[in-house]
Formats: structure tokens, sequence, C-alpha cells
């Protein structure tokens, strides 16, 4: 067996289903090998698009996505997607193709990088296959460190040693998957955080993406319900708890005076669930640092001077939840009227947009109409840009992983091979992705992939010919904007281009129809909707409205 013989035997003991990538002559071994394997490669048209679609695999089951890249541009290509998946904890394990060991030495050989040293930053571990005897250690390696606390890995397999035979023995075999036991916060501790809410007359759970990477999305939900407290989830963890339910206050996003905002700003006692502070920075909710913070989660927190817990219980997030409750039960619970009374008019301001006629189409509108096409268990995915805010503010989801918002690394052009990616491992559900027309153009490439594949997404286009969240920022700054617009395909014409079927919408009343003419096809859609970004500053203006009524400030 060669090394690659052995790599893709140890992938397949993995659980790996798909591999996603470009071949490339420094990886034609590994194609090789795959010939015979129970693993699809899905031949992409950009490597970043690859890499996206992995990071998506990681986010939706928990098992790292697998992507594949010759050397030179093929690596540099994945970069964007691999530290998009490191820094939003998805399992991702990027491959690629290397020189040859015997001109290592020339750092001006055709298409050499030092690949270790470019994806150390981002990765939580990358290793180069020196030996055909260690290739399934460094692939055990790769995926304890991806899935343990998610992120990313890199493995670099130079071609002289994927085509070398692995000698008999030990090297040859895959290592076995160890499976963690997760530990669990001792009762001293639980005990502890029991008097911390005990005591508080305000408390609000801020939950964060572990608190359904964990599987603790149950568990929160019932003890939102046992103690009677208010739950803001951020961008990465919507569904987190279901947003029907009167205690659910929805998602905290990028402005900093709105509903959660001030939840948070008047809550005595901020409980973080699983929260990690890239997804939303504490500078933003934790006014002069002074807020009192119980922290509960699976690993030690980062160290940072605006998030200070003054309890931090580490362990299984489900567990820690269901024993505080115990702790607390028959105690009388938290008044939440304050916090009820609060959701109670951010529920009637967003219904009031249902009905919206005007033209060009308000976000809040068109993000009414997909939630009613959408069921409870059907995927969103959201690109990068002015309307990830909107999707934050605006789309509520009953379970956890069903709006996917890259919000860590935040970038554009995840939308539609993420797309992709949910609807190949879901077929069974609907999947739509919302973009601009900034992020669409960055990875459009990927429809042509879709088609191939007979892979059917419906991808939404927000378009306005900027780049819009920029925008939005500069005339909020300085009351104007600049170096921000740009001209647009026939995004229709587009569409049937590549061998799919595009929409444009006219006029408000359309949308619902064509998003189900849409869902009903066996074709990848894509939907052209002029949208009304001026709604961008007014939010910005309404939201400060909000503040001084409830804040005063």
């Amino acid at each position: 067996m060669t090394t690659a013989e052995v790599l893709v035997k140890c992938l397949e003991n993995e659980g790996v289903q798909y591999i996603y990538g470009i071949p490339g002559e420094e990886n034609l071994e590994v194609i090789e090998a795959l010939k015979g394997s129970s693993i699809k490669f899905i031949t992409v048209r950009h490597e970043q698009g690859a890499a996206f679609m992995a990071d998506m695999q990681g986010r939706l089951t928990g098992k790292a996505g697998v992507c594949l890249a010759t050397l030179g541009p093929g690596a540099t290509n994945l970069v964007t997607g691999v530290a998009d998946a490191n820094m939003d904890g998805a399992p991702l394990v990027a491959i690629t193709g290397q020189v040859g060991t015997d001109r290592m030495h020339h750092m001006t050989s055709h298409q050499n990088l030092d690949l270790e040293t470019l994806f150390a930053p981002i990765t939580h571990k990358t290793k180069q296959v020196v030996r055909p005897d260690t290739v399934n250690e460094i692939v055990r390696i790769a995926f304890k460190y991806a899935e343990g606390a998610p992120g990313a890995s890199h493995i670099d397999l130079p071609c002289n040693i994927a085509a070398m035979e692995v000698p008999e023995g030990p090297g040859q075999k895959p290592l076995r998957r160890q499976v963690p036991v997760s530990s669990r916060a001792g009762d001293a501790m639980i005990r502890q955080a029991a008097e911390m809410i005990a005591r508080a007359d305000r408390p609000v759970v801020l939950a964060g993406a572990d608190a359904v990477r964990s599987g603790a999305a149950e568990a929160l939900t019932n003890f939102m319900h046992s103690l009677g407290i208010a739950v803001v989830n951020t961008m990465m963890a919507k569904g987190a708890v279901p947003c029907d339910d009167p205690l659910s206050m929805w998602t905290v996003g990028i402005p900093h005076m709105d509903y959660q905002n001030v939840l948070l700003r008047k809550a005595d006692l901020i409980i973080g669930v699983g929260y990690d502070i890239v997804e939303y920075s504490p500078e933003k909710w934790n006014h002069g640092g002074h807020a009192n913070i119980l922290s509960i989660g699976r690993r030690p927190i980062q160290v940072n001077r605006m998030y200070q817990p003054n309890l931090e219980v580490i362990g299984d997030i489900a567990y820690t939840l269901g024993e505080i409750s115990k702790v607390l039960h028959g105690r009388k619970k938290a008044d939440a009227g304050w916090a009820l009374e609060i959701g109670r008019e951010m529920r009637a301001e967003h219904e009031s947009y249902s009905s919206d006629t005007s033209f060009p189409m308000k976000p809040q509108r068109v993000l009414c109409d997909v939630r009613r096409s959408l069921g409870a268990a059907d995927i969103l995915v959201s690109d990068v840009g002015a309307h990830k805010m909107w999707i934050a503010r605006h789309y509520n989801c009953f379970e956890p992983n069903t709006c996917i918002i890259s919000n860590g690394f935040a970038t554009m052009g995840i939308g539609v091979p993420g797309a992709f990616a949910a609807k190949l491992l879901f077929p069974e559900k609907r999947v739509l992705t919302i973009t601009g027309d900034g992020g669409f153009m960055m990875n459009c490439q990927e429809i042509e992939t879709a088609v191939r594949m007979h892979v059917s997404f419906v991808t939404l286009i927000f378009r306005d010919s900027h780049y819009g969240l920029i925008k939005w920022k500069q005339e909020d700054r300085f009351g104007s904007s600049s170096c921000v617009g740009f001209g647009n395909p026939d995004f229709v014409k587009f569409a049937e281009s590549m061998g799919a079927i595009g929409y444009r919408v006219t006029k408000a009343e359309e949308l619902p129809d064509i998003l189900e003419n849409a869902f009903r096809q066996e074709v990848p859609v894509i939907i052209d909707c002029p949208i009304d970004y001026s709604e961008n500053t007014k939010l910005t203006a309404h939201e400060a409205e909000i503040w001084k009524r409830y804040m005063g400030e």
C-alpha cells in the first residue's frame, strides 16, 4: 500500500463521506487512491469553495469536513475557508499536495511554499508527512484536534512520499477513533452557580455557539423554563431555544442599542452558556466592564478584560444546566416580567413588516416571507454583508443548526458553497442561502458544481449594487459613502447560462410564490430580489430610540 492509499483508508476510518477539492499534479496519488474508495470526491470550481463546503459540513454534523488542494496557489486558495472554519469553531481537515522532499531545500522551486508555516496561524494543528509509516498517526492527530475543541487541522503530503510504499506492519493500519468522555463540573461549583442565580433579580442568559455544538439546546430550554430566565442568543446560536417561546429574546447583533442590548444592560447577572467572545465582543454589551457574569462552558474562557466572570463553571454544559436546575427546584422563579414586556414590543415590531408591499423590498418583509416558506427543520445559510444583520435580527429559529451565520471570521462568499454542502448532506430539507450581490459574485462559480452534481438549493440575492454593510457603516459614521458601488450581471441569464433556473422579483407580492416555485425545482435556483437598503440607516436611528426609551440615555 502506498502512503496515499493508507491515507484514504484512514479517512474512511474517520467516517469521511466527501472530499471537496480540485485535482493537481502533486495530489494525483491521492486522487488515484480514491478510485476504489467509499469516499466521494466532489470536484469544485475554486479551492475556496471546497474549504467552505468542508466548513459547512463540520458545522452541521460536528464531524470534520475534508477539503483537498494541490500545492502553491491551490493551497493558498484554501486559506480563507480554513481560517473561517478555525475561527468559527467548525471541524475541518485540509489536505494539500506538496513538492517532493528531494527539492524542498530549493526555496525558489516551482510553486514551493512552506505550507506548515502558512497554515499554522489558522489551524489547531498542521503536520507534514515526511515518512510513509507515520501517515496513519498524522490523520488521527488531525481529526482529534479538529473535532476536539472544534476548528481546523492541516495535513501536508509531499508528492514523492505519497507514492512511496508503507512498510507492512502498524503503519498500514488506521488508528482507532477515541471518543473523549465529557468532564462534569463538581457539586461545589454547581451549588455556587445556583446561589449566584438565586441572588439575582434580573438574570439573563447569553447563549453562544457551544450551547449548540455540545448538544445542550434541549437542556438550555428546560433550564430557561424551570428558572424563568430569558435567553438572548448570539448569531451562531440561533435555535438554541425555540424562537416562539416567550422567554426567547432572539439574537443580539452588530448594532449596540437593540432590544437584546437593553436586556443585557438591565440584567444584574449575565449567564454565559457556551458563549465565546469571538461571536460577539463583550465590549459591545458589558458597559464599563461592570457586569456580573456566570460563565458555563465546556472549556476555560479566553482572557479578556471585558469578560471576567465572577464564577466560571467548566464541564458538560447540559449536565451543568440540569444540576443547577435541580439545586434550585422548588425555589421561587426569577421574575421575567420586565424581559417579557420588552419581548412583546420586539415581536410586535417584527410582525408589523409582514404585509409591507413597498418595492424595492424591505429586508424585514423578505425575511418574513422566507420564514413562512421554510419549515422548522429547513436550513438557511447566510452569506456575509448587510443582509446578515437583518437575518440576525429578523429570521428566528425553532431548532439548532437551521440558520448558519459565519460570525467569527465572518467571511463573504460562504453562501453558495455552504448551501451546496448543506443540501448535499440533507437532501430532504429545503436549503436556502441569502447573499448580497457582492458575496454572491465571490463564489458564484459553484452554481456549476451544484448543477453538475444535481444538488438543488435556492440562492436569494439581495441586490443593491453596493457592498451594503460597508456603505451602511460609512453613512452612519460620515454621512455619505464612497468606493462601494459596482455593476452586476443579469442574474436570471447568469442562472440560465449555468443550467440553473432564474427568477426576478418585480413586486413584493410575488416573492412567496417565487420561493414556493423555486423549492419545487430539481435544479439550483437563483432569485434576483432588489432590496431597499435605506432601511439600514433607519434601523440605526430606530435603535437609538429604543435605547433612549428604555435606558434614558
